[in-house]
């Protein structure tokens, strides 16, 4: 049984894969001017009106040659259930990609029919430090 209700949030990101992300970078900022969010090695990030751009060297062979929607939820693991329930596969289960001293960045990753990648996302914020 499906939930009428659940909905996928709005688009969080979007990864283009990229043969240099240095070079990308350049690219997406000074050409068409997007504003510079942050980078990691083999990775840059950019604001494209509200939307993460994310640049990236696919170290996975899933990854590369294919673009990746990612879409924000606000519970992952209630989405994966209620999207396992309509027939997705995931070819990841919800996992930590990114921590900080404020929340923690988990994803999940399935794939539409034509093998590109669907991501979602989801920001947990950390327990404060006094609630601890």
């Amino acid at each position: 049984m499906t939930s009428p209700d659940f909905r996928l949030g709005p688009i969080g990101q979007i990864m283009v894969p990229v043969r240099d992300a240095e070079r990308a970078a350049t690219f997406y900022r000074d050409v068409l001017g997007l504003p510079f969010l942050f980078a990691y090695p083999h990775m840059a990030f950019f604001d494209a009106a509200g939307v993460r751009l994310y640049l990236a060297e696919p170290e996975s062979p899933d990854f590369q040659g294919r673009a990746t929607l990612y879409f924000r939820v606000d519970d992952i693991d209630a989405a994966v259930a209620e999207l396992e329930r309509r027939g997705a596969t995931f070819t990841e289960q919800p996992h930590v990609i990114f921590r900080d001293e404020s929340y923690e960045l988990w994803m999940a990753f399935t794939k539409d029919p034509d093998d590109n990648n669907v991501g979602l996302m989801a920001e947990k914020p950390l327990p404060t430090a006094a609630a601890a």
